[in-house]
């Protein structure tokens, strides 16, 4: 399980690990026995303190519940769950560099194939996931998968989790459906860009590895889920959903980069 998340402006497993843990336990014994695994490993990034507690907490009362370990949910069927912390590496959130990080050896990606699916894991095959896709699995069993599919458009079906920063009224992480318009999503939870629209330069929609969408493409966006992965526009992309807005004004565009570049820099030394 990545809950390894390092990308600036990003904060939506954050939320899950330190809100609702429970949530997240719930989902991996209902993805680990989808896939017959016997163990889940939540990889947490090493700077969470809080929300590593929460989760710790959340798991020692499952296991006293009995609804994971040895005979989880008296199905007959043993799961475990463990914690890993992580030490900042960013790297370690791509799967191959996670899992030989866990095998406590040098977060460095592995030549590919094999793949995890394959070898991974001590050898054994190993499916990586997102904290926020197995922490709604357990909501979409109970209400159904049509409910699900209810948000958003065709084809681009489902809520996710928005991390919205910068120069806005409300910063905020919020859970809306997809295809919802970029402005609208501004507007609605965030109260707006500070000194209105037209004080807006552009959004970073994804995280410092993703291209700025300016000002007049932002007005007609919309959050769709095109095969290829999260897109918001033909020039950039929503990797994992953390928003940064740049205000036009004066050299503050400038400065909003300063705190992208020294993280940068520091992982390159």
């Amino acid at each position: 399980m990545n809950a390894d998340e390092g990308e600036p402006g990003t904060c939506k497993d954050r939320e899950i690990l330190r809100g609702d843990p429970h949530k997240l336990v719930e989902g991996c014994l209902v993805a680990g026995r989808a896939m017959n695994a016997n163990a889940a490993y939540i990889y947490i990034r090493g700077e969470f303190i809080q929300e590593a507690t929460h989760l710790e907490q959340a798991i020692d009362e499952a296991y006293k519940s009995g609804l994971v370990g040895k005979n989880a949910c008296g199905s007959g069927y043993d799961f475990d769950v463990y914690i890993h912390r992580g030490a900042g590496a960013y790297i370690c959130g791509e799967e191959t560099a996670l899992i030989e990080s866990l095998e406590g050896k040098q977060g460095k990606p592995r030549l590919k194939p094999p793949f995890p699916a394959d070898v991974g894991l001590f050898g054994c095959p190993t499916t990586v996931a997102n904290v926020e896709t197995v922490a709604v699995a357990p909501t979409i069993c109970r209400r159904g998968s049509s409910w699900f599919a209810g948000f958003g458009r065709e084809r681009n079906q489902g809520t996710k989790l928005y991390c919205i920063s910068g120069h806005v009224n409300n910063p905020c992480v919020v859970e809306e459906e997809m295809s919802i318009p970029l402005k609208d999503l501004i507007e609605k939870h965030c109260g707006g860009v500070r000194g209105g629209w037209d004080n807006l330069l552009g959004i970073i929609p994804g995280g410092s590895s993703v291209p700025v969408i300016p000002k007049d493409v932002c007005a007609e966006v919309l959050c769709v889920v095109p095969p290829s992965g999260l897109l918001v526009s033909n020039t950039s992309h929503l990797s994992r959903s953390g928003w940064i807005t740049i205000p036009s004004r004066t050299l503050r565009p400038v400065w909003e980069l300063v705190p992208l570049l020294s993280w940068t820099n520091r992982l390159t030394l």
